[in-house]
């Protein structure tokens, strides 16, 4: 099922891990699917522009993934370029979502990442206004940036395998 915004009659732009983007009224809305991953949706109310974030770690480096893939370069990235759209860093308002568990047995990594982004809010004076965050179900995220609204919507189990199908006796060949 494709998604529009029927008011502007726009396909939603979708972001992936590392990515952001943003917005003003009547413009496109933004969209993006969430398991352990946080997205940020910022938005200043006086100056009808916000916009979304989506990153897969809290903090660390790893080879081969760009910077906005991690938590503090997301949001100032985000940040930065609101500001460069005519947000007022004072005016602007959170809503965040993700940070699933998504595989039983696994690090909690989703935690750390909501945890990461309440915290982050919190020092630089950002209200966050709504989140939903944890959990063991994915998320598609759906923002409006010119006027701050965001829907989500629940999906299924994946079919993730959390543990390995039992062997079955069979002739003795295994094959690789």
């Amino acid at each position: 099922m494709i998604l529009t915004d029927s008011r502007a009659g726009l396909r939603p732009r979708h972001i992936a891990q590392g990515e952001f983007a943003v917005g003003a009224p009547d413009g496109q809305a933004i969209t993006t699917i969430l398991g352990s991953c946080v997205a940020t949706c910022l938005h200043d109310p006086g100056a009808r522009v916000g916009g979304m974030n989506h990153f897969l770690l809290p903090d660390c480096c790893v080879d081969g993934l760009h910077p906005a893939s991690f938590g503090v370069n997301a949001m100032e990235l985000l940040i930065n370029a609101l500001i460069k759209e005519g947000a007022v860093r004072s005016r602007l308002q959170a809503k965040v979502f993700g940070g699933a568990r998504m595989i039983a047995g696994l690090s909690d990594i989703g935690t750390r990442n909501a945890n990461f982004v309440l915290d982050f809010l919190r020092c630089e004076d950002i209200p966050c206004v709504a989140h939903s965050l944890g959990g063991a179900l994915a998320r598609r995220i759906m923002f409006w940036p010119g006027d701050g609204r965001a829907r989500q919507r629940l999906l299924g189990r994946t079919g993730i395998v959390e543990e390995p199908p039992e062997r079955s006796e069979g002739n003795g060949v295994e094959l690789f």
